[in-house]
């Protein structure tokens, strides 16, 4: 070996230090890639000047306590399409990462990217396996959604991260993963919320707007993203002619969820009915496992789940989302979606299903007006492959935290209740059931999609990489759509029934 080539390698070698190396000890990562950009993130392990470099560009950045160590920069006038390497170096100290921009968009190139959500470090659940199997993908992007920490973990006795400093503990456990760490420096990975980051099940109507700023600030220093408070993480990224990916923020905006004030509360338990907008004739059905599904929720609960006066996204959000997607010119419209939107009847309140009358004006809305579009969401922990007003939804995930099926036997308070659910209501069709195309309850999870200009290919993978099995056993696809060529029906009135869409 030559010196130059040994010199070399000792730098690579110096660039992936493992977890715990006093060498940018919580990794790097790109962020908000566009065809000619990128925001730039890591966390020095000192206070003091911290130096990137990227496209023959060097740039000079500054790590302080203010932003717990966390230094970041977008770049911009990089090429489209085109992969790079970028290093932070402090003093002897140097970690790199990849990326690679986005096609220009009259480009038609085929895209691979990966999603998954809900990772909690501090449960022992298992080592983020999850991301260690996105990563080794080689995917040209990755989208870590949801519950990026938990501030409030499930794990009983801990105590909820409510401060900036105490959220910032939470990341530094997270990225102590080493197998997150990988996933971020190995490609771009764009960072969304959803709940936990602040409270679970956050509204600022109930929850008021401390948590919501404390949680705002920790996120953004450790989770590079585009924010206004006009905004919030709203925003949407072109990935060549195929694909345009929508961001939705579901909690900036929302109002209380009906079931705020006992709204919704069942007359047997005093607390928030499981499923109520389920038929009563399923309630009984289900009712020898929960005798309280005998009683009809109240009134109010009906009244307050249709209020056309409530609202998941704002007026605002949902203004520039749907003039957004109808005029996109991609082939594909991939939503990003905090909370399922299809119809599951379980505990609504948080979902979609809980802002009945916006969600029916939504799906309208995209029926009538787009074509391909397809949701992909987390949140449910757990595989659910499902459709709302004939767009396809794809649920995934956890990476680590308690799967759906064992909150269901933990809800029920009977071990096996999950197999009994998804046997007898989500895998049956209607009106009998829900029709699920897969409901796996109980796998750590993502979705690996690939797009081109005629498909759109799901495929749900487990841990080791892995199909995801089905509660019947068989595999949970993988699933290929058809782009849909046709112009929709340009038809306002177009929409699925409030409740039972």
């Amino acid at each position: 070996m030559t010196i130059r080539r040994a010199v070399l390698a000792a730098l690579a070698a110096a660039s992936t230090l493992p977890a715990g190396a006093q060498a940018f000890s919580y990794g790097v990562t790109a962020a908000e890639v566009t065809p000619h950009g990128a925001l730039l993130w890591t966390r020095a392990d000192a206070a003091g000047p911290v130096t990137l470099r990227v496209g023959g560009h060097t740039f000079a950045l500054g790590a302080s306590d203010a932003t717990d160590l966390t230094v970041q920069r977008r770049v911009t006038g990089l090429r489209a399409g085109t992969a790079y390497r970028y290093v932070f170096t402090q003093g002897a100290q140097r970690a790199a990462g990849h990326f690679r921009t986005a096609p220009a968009p009259a480009r038609s190139a085929p895209i691979s990217f990966a999603l998954t959500g809900d990772a909690d470090a501090l449960g022992n659940y298992n080592a983020f396996q999850v991301y260690d199997r996105m990563a080794r993908e080689g995917n040209d992007f990755n989208v870590n959604l949801g519950d990026t920490i938990y501030s409030d973990s499930e794990v009983p006795g801990a105590t909820p991260a409510l401060t900036v400093s105490d959220k910032w503990a939470k990341y530094r456990a997270n990225l102590a993963e080493a197998n997150l760490e990988k996933v971020r420096a190995a490609t771009s990975m764009y960072n969304h919320w959803d709940d936990h980051e602040f409270i679970n099940d956050y509204s600022r109507d109930e929850f008021g707007s401390t948590i919501y700023d404390a949680g705002v600030e920790a996120f953004r220093d450790y989770m590079p993203v585009t924010y206004s408070a006009a905004n919030g993480i709203y925003r949407s990224f072109r990935w060549g002619r195929n694909l345009e990916v929508f961001f939705l923020d579901e909690r900036s905006f929302r109002s209380a969820k009906a079931s705020a004030n006992h709204a919704c509360d069942n007359p047997d338990t005093g607390a928030p009915d499981l499923v109520p907008t389920l038929p009563q004739q399923t309630r009984d059905l289900f009712a020898r496992i929960e005798p309280s599904l005998q009683q009809p929720p109240p009134a109010s609960c009906f009244a307050a789940l249709d209020d056309p006066n409530r609202t998941m996204l704002g007026a605002a959000q949902y203004a520039r989302f749907t003039d957004a997607i109808r005029r996109s010119k991609a082939t594909w419209k991939v939503v990003v979606n905090e909370v399922p939107i299809m119809q599951l009847y379980a505990l609504p309140y948080d979902r979609w299903e809980g802002y009945a009358a916006e969600r029916t004006k939504l799906l309208g809305f995209l029926r009538a007006n787009v074509r391909n579009v397809v949701f992909l969401t987390t949140d449910h922990h757990a595989d659910l492959v499902g459709t709302a007003a004939g767009m396809h939804e794809f649920v995934t995930g956890p990476v680590a935290t308690r799967t759906f099926a064992k909150e269901i036997d933990d809800e029920l308070g009977r071990p096996g209740s999950a197999s009994l659910v998804a046997g007898a209501f989500f895998k049956p069709p209607p009106p009998n059931g829900l029709g699920l195309k897969c409901a796996a309850l109980d796998s750590y999870s993502y979705a690996q999609v690939k797009v081109t200009a005629t498909r759109l290919r799901v495929a749900l993978k487990d841990l080791n990489g892995r199909t995801v099995k089905d509660s019947d056993g068989r595999n949970c696809g993988p699933y290929v759509l058809k782009a849909r060529s046709s112009a929709p029906r340009r038809d306002p009135r177009a929409a699925p029934r409030a409740r039972h869409g």
